[in-house]
């Protein structure tokens, strides 16, 4: 199966949500309650956030990833906010995802990843750079 990420600009995400509503809530069981998947398509629809789809020459969408944007001084990070789906994972469709992002200003790509995936994305040349802790107040 060939996959194509493409990007679906603020305009048109109403239409696109109810096909990949359940990748980004798949996504979500891991983000601890940051976020509700109301919040999340409020961020997308009014284009705070970036909506990237993974779908095959039929047109059927086999996941879903979201990108907020950190400007630093020396750098723009697209930061990977949430992303979802079977098997979109691989050479070519990060290049799609990283030719999208710096189409959009990103000259770094960041994430949040639990152990398997930063042991994936490795395979794209992700590096741990820290460990986040928090405690809530």
């Amino acid at each position: 199966m060939n996959l194509t990420i493409r990007y679906v600009a603020s305009t048109h995400t109403a239409q696109m949500w109810p096909r990949i509503e359940k990748y980004v809530q798949s996504a979500m069981k891991h983000s601890q309650g940051d976020y509700t998947i109301d919040q999340i398509r409020l961020l997308v629809n009014t284009g705070q956030w970036l909506l990237m789809v993974a779908i095959d020459e039929q047109g059927e969408v086999h996941g879903a990833a979201t990108s907020s944007f950190l400007n630093y001084p020396n750098s723009r990070v697209a930061f990977i906010t949430f992303i979802g789906g079977k098997l979109i994972s691989n050479q070519e469709t990060f290049k799609q995802m990283s030719d999208i992002l710096k189409q959009h200003g990103a000259t770094k790509i960041q994430g949040m990843a639990r152990p398997s995936i930063a042991r994936l994305w490795k395979r794209y040349g992700f590096q741990e750079r820290t460990t986040l802790v928090e405690v809530k107040l």
